[in-house]
């Protein structure tokens, strides 16, 4: 199982009671038989040409209703975080962890390097961190950074913490025993499994692995958005519907109005930059005139 898909899926199933445990079992058991029995579905869920976002919301759209919601947030992961290939296979991997979840109450975590293990819990963040409020980011963020530091510059502490050879158990305990409730439930949960999930020796750096996910993933739920006059409540919705299909996430906006735009939006929203302005076409007009490159278009349209 990649990585991420392993910690966004030991978030979720490490969660659950027993009943629900079982109705995921029995939902992943018919995805993974529609699947294989669906020659057109593989097609599509392995089409390299289809980005994850897309792939997501098509499994959104086939599933929502007809599963339980631990079930369905899976497999929009699964569809949009795991390479097209390798869907299929995905959905019979998170059915084997479900089925160890039920059965045994728990899914041993394997060995892997540091930047996997990173992802890995990136990927239980990524869980945690989906429908938490916006608002909230600031503060896991601060609270990761300041337990790293208090790890980094207390030894003794360090030396239980990056133990190997101490038990899981005991070192996550000494974690709910410092933090336990002074902390948000999000900032405690990462805490612990960075321990359970990241490598032993490599803890202060995955908390900060982490503080830097999380910004992240905050720049990535904040859309900003710039226009030439107000939105109104129509355009707002319609505007975020957009941003969250092409980011798969859910998108808040923030608007500031500038006349200058001349008409339209520009919307930044993580790494990514959207301009819908006459301002922006203008400027593409005026740099295709200044390049030559419209003059020749030109030429070739009369040839």
């Amino acid at each position: 199982m990649l990585p991420k898909l392993e910690g966004f899926t030991a978030a979720l199933l490490g969660s659950l009671d027993a009943s629900v445990l079982a109705t995921v079992v029995s939902d992943l058991t018919s995805v993974e038989q529609t699947i294989l029995s669906r020659a057109d579905l593989r097609g599509v869920l392995t089409d390299t040409s289809i980005t994850g976002n897309i792939r997501g919301q098509i499994v959104r759209d086939l599933l929502t209703n007809k599963v339980s919601a631990p079930t369905l947030r899976l497999s929009v992961f699964a569809a949009s975080s795991v390479p097209a290939q390798e869907v299929p296979h995905a959905f019979s991997e998170l059915l084997a962890v479900a089925l160890s979840y039920k059965e045994m109450g728990v899914f041993t975590p394997a060995n892997l390097g540091l930047m996997n293990a990173r992802k890995r819990v990136g990927g239980f963040a990524d869980a945690l961190l989906e429908n938490l409020e916006t608002s909230q980011f600031a503060t896991i963020e601060a609270e990761l950074f300041s337990w790293a530091r208090t790890i980094e510059g207390n030894l003794a502490l360090r030396r239980v913490l990056l133990d190997r050879d101490a038990h899981v158990a005991s070192r996550v305990g000494t974690v709910e025993q410092l933090l336990g409730s002074k902390v948000h439930a999000v900032t405690l949960s990462l805490s612990r499994y960075v321990i359970e999930g990241g490598r032993p020796r490599d803890v202060v750096g995955t908390l900060d692995y982490l503080v830097d996910y999380v910004a992240k993933a905050r720049d990535w739920r904040v859309a900003r958005v710039y226009t030439a006059r107000a939105l109104d409540a129509q355009s707002q919705s319609q505007l975020v519907t957009s941003l969250s299909a092409l980011t798969g996430k859910s998108v808040e906006l923030q608007i500031a109005e500038d006349a200058s735009l001349l008409g339209g939006v520009v919307v930044d929203v993580g790494d990514l930059h959207l301009d819908a302005t006459t301002r922006g076409r203008l400027g593409v007009l005026h740099d295709a005139v200044a390049s030559g490159r419209l003059y020749e278009s030109s030429l070739s349209g009369n040839n």
